[in-house]
């Protein structure tokens, strides 16, 4: 089965992805799920500088307008949320702001979970409709 999946094996930005979420899991076992973003941001943020990661937090992504809420390593999308449940509007944020920022990879926590869940998201590439010749 995994033969038909050419990239099984290919986890983008691992040990740095993992870093992250095993870093939201400890903000999550301090904060709690009823806390707000801005406190889950700050902690967040203080164990990114102890860990001597490079990021940028609430990076305004060109003429867009649009924030993410961190870039860590110049390499990952962090977008931090405090709601009941995560739908479709947030996949697509995400997703909008990988295609802004060229960036491959994507991590989406929502810390209002009673037990963390983070979702990682890949950038979709645009492919040319499929030609039939029938």
């Amino acid at each position: 089965m995994a033969a038909n999946n050419h990239n099984v094996d290919k986890v983008l930005h691992p040990d740095l992805s993992y870093k992250i979420v095993g870093i939201c899991f400890e903000v999550h076992n301090e904060l709690g799920q009823f806390a707000r973003e801005k406190q889950y941001a700050d902690l967040l943020e203080d164990k990114l500088k102890s860990q001597n990661l490079k990021y940028n937090r609430e990076l305004i992504l060109g003429d867009s307008g649009n924030i993410i809420d961190f870039l860590v390593e110049n390499k990952i999308a962090l977008e931090l949320k405090t709601k009941r449940l995560v739908g479709r509007s947030e996949y697509r944020q995400i997703q909008n702001y990988l295609q802004q920022s060229k960036l491959d990879l994507g991590l989406l926590i929502n810390f209002s979970d009673k037990f963390l869940r983070p979702k990682r998201i890949l950038r979709t590439t645009a492919r040319a409709p499929i030609r039939s010749d029938s």
